[in-house]
């Protein structure tokens, strides 16, 4: 996990270009899948075919989103200095001063106006200095459409405790791998889709088209969630190294609650640590996957991190490695059970 954490960290890819994170993921995910495939929005698929006869499989759809958040260029000065438009949530103020990379490697300091005060630092008030003596050595180095992002980085704390970015959702994308792994070692019955989306940070808009094109029976997301464990924190049962955080709630959806109760009793059953999460603001691809179509039974296993969406997120391994064993655990508990359904419906079925 730390190994691709490391590769995936390494990455730049804000919403919308996220290919150098495609082409990495793809080079991970193929030997482990049957097939893999591009769609047309740009998301990374691959299907890793269950065990039971064609026909009673079903499609369970496991989804983390590639892209961060970022800035494109919108305008050069005849000084060199480059202008940028926020795409997704940036906290400017948390973003001043930092080192960002351009997508051909240029590096460059996101900086505000000269005497702008903290509480007015937002995207109007601050640029990009590359170090450019003028807008003509500027425009060597980058153009107008140009995407950047705060440099990747990755550093171990005490334990198995990390802090870098862009955790959100490196980290996810790296427990779907994690799963598929782990299903080489114990297959589960059904059908299984990794679906890797873009435009997350924008609208939850990859992860709609791809469970569109799927028609998943269950989706589950895997996204970092906010904590209550940090100094100020807003109260939230969530806490780094606190096992797999099962989401009830956010913002934007509610998860089917049969399902968040299936994955407890799972846990439960298997010894492995877990804790519940309802995310009072934000949310995830989960919303989106439970609107499309006919409508999906959705569930989500988060990671609990500290300074979402800041230069700097912390994370412990450990929960990343929680939600891949729950997975897996549970996709080889609905083999035991028969397959199809959830316990609930086999009893009923058994009445």
């Amino acid at each position: 996990m730390l190994n691709m954490m490391k590769t995936l960290t390494a990455c730049r890819g804000i919403s919308g270009y996220e290919k150098g994170v495609s082409d990495k993921l793809l080079m991970m995910i193929s030997p482990l899948t049957d097939r893999t495939w591009v769609d047309p929005m740009g998301s990374l698929l691959a299907l890793k075919k269950g065990t039971a006869p064609e026909g009673e499989r079903r499609k369970i759809m496991l989804c983390a989103h590639m892209d961060e958040i970022g800035f494109l260029v919108t305008f050069i000065d005849d000084n060199g200095f480059v202008r940028v438009t926020p795409i997704g949530g940036i906290n400017f103020i948390a973003a001043s001063y930092a080192t960002v990379t351009f997508g051909n490697g240029t590096k460059g300091v996101l900086v505000p106006e000269t005497g702008t005060a903290p509480a007015d630092i937002k995207a109007d008030k601050v640029y990009v200095d590359i170090g450019a003596k003028d807008k003509k050595e500027a425009e060597r180095k980058v153009k107008v459409g140009d995407f950047c992002a705060l440099e990747g980085s990755l550093t171990r704390l005490c334990g198995r405790r990390v802090a870098g970015r862009p955790m959100d959702d490196r980290i996810g994308c790296a427990v779907l791998v994690r799963i598929a792994q782990l299903l080489g070692e114990t297959p589960c019955r059904d059908d299984v889709y990794f679906v890797f989306s873009v435009q997350e940070e924008v609208g939850l808009r990859g992860a709609r088209t791809a469970a569109f094109g799927i028609s998943p029976d269950i989706g589950l997301v895997y996204d970092v969630t906010g904590t209550g464990d940090s100094i100020g924190a807003k109260p939230m049962a969530c806490s780094v190294g606190g096992g797999a955080a099962i989401k009830l709630k956010d913002s934007s959806v509610i998860c089917d609650r049969a399902l968040a109760e299936e994955l407890a009793g799972v846990a439960k059953e298997k010894g492995m640590k877990y804790q519940f999460e309802i995310l009072a603001a934000g949310g995830t691809d989960t919303a989106s996957i439970q609107m499309s179509g006919a409508g999906v039974r959705v569930g989500a296993l988060s990671i609990p991190t500290r300074y979402i969406h800041s230069g700097t997120e912390v994370l412990d391994l450990n929960d990343a490695e929680a939600c891949a064993a729950l997975t897996v655990a549970w996709l080889t508990r609905e083999e035991k059970s028969g397959g199809n359904g959830t316990d609930a419906e086999a009893g009923a079925e058994a009445e």
